[in-house]
């Protein structure tokens, strides 16, 4: 009897311990070239990007000696191809059940991109990131790695770059279509991150008040552009990480 118990609990562990980021299977195959950063070319010629990351700058080296020639697993929610024919895809080496997403995180050599929107899926690949950051692996190693928002130039510096900016929000303002969360008090020079009227309403549903971030210490993510003064605009609301009392930032004053 007490073995059943036993068993009826390892069950039920093991259920409520699901392994996160296992969508549908899109199929196999070998992995026969690195195409870049986050591509890799299968021996049946199908190009895949690696979902939900980001590259940093040893990402091409630590994928081609993590796949190159390994035997891969597709799993994703959507097989369609992008405009350049890739199909995006979570990628498993052999039987593991952590994607190489999840270990390139690990180690520093990738950020997450915020475009995997599954809740739990999302939350082992932020939880993979956030580890190496604290133990400074990897790309987290190099102080400038999280941008710091009282500093709009050295953000500026990097334009057209998907960027990691720590900072505290100075206000909430909407102007026309657009919300702003300004980490300045320079409309023209300070930092700040735009939010579409059409992306409040997933803010909405994932109970976070735009307006509630006043005052607040927050975490950004995404491509800096700069028609004024650095901008990164939120399509996701995974790109918005609030920032816990006892964190510690990264920043350096």
């Amino acid at each position: 009897m007490l073995h059943h118990i036993a068993a009826i609990l390892l069950v039920a562990d093991h259920g409520a311990f699901a392994t996160p980021c296992q969508f549908e299977s899109q199929g196999e195959g070998r992995v026969a070239a690195i195409v870049d950063a986050r591509s890799v070319r299968l021996d049946d010629g199908r190009e895949i990007r690696l979902m939900g990351i980001e590259p940093a700058a040893t990402t091409k080296q630590a994928l081609a000696s993590l796949l190159a020639g390994r035997d891969v697993r597709l799993r994703g929610s959507d097989d369609t191809p992008d405009r350049y024919g890739r199909q995006g895809a979570l990628v498993f080496i052999g039987e593991s059940d952590n994607p190489v997403q999840a270990m390139l995180l690990a180690q520093g050599e990738a950020l997450v991109s915020a475009e995997i929107t599954d809740k739990d899926c999302a939350a082992a690949l932020m939880a993979s990131e956030a580890a190496a950051r604290r133990q400074k692996k990897g790309s987290w190693a190099d102080p400038s790695a999280i941008k710091n928002a009282e500093s709009p130039d050295d953000i500026l510096a990097g334009i057209g770059r998907f960027v990691v900016v720590e900072g505290k929000v100075l206000s909430v303002r909407q102007a026309g279509a657009m919300t702003y969360l300004n980490f300045g008090r320079s409309w023209t020079r300070g930092f700040a991150a735009t939010i579409s009227k059409r992306t409040l309403p997933a803010f909405e549903s994932a109970g976070i008040s735009l307006k509630s971030l006043e005052n607040k210490r927050i975490r950004v993510r995404g491509w800096v552009e700069g028609n004024t003064g650095p901008r990164i605009d939120i399509r996701l609301v995974g790109q918005v990480e609030l920032l816990g009392a006892n964190e510690s930032t990264g920043v350096r004053p």
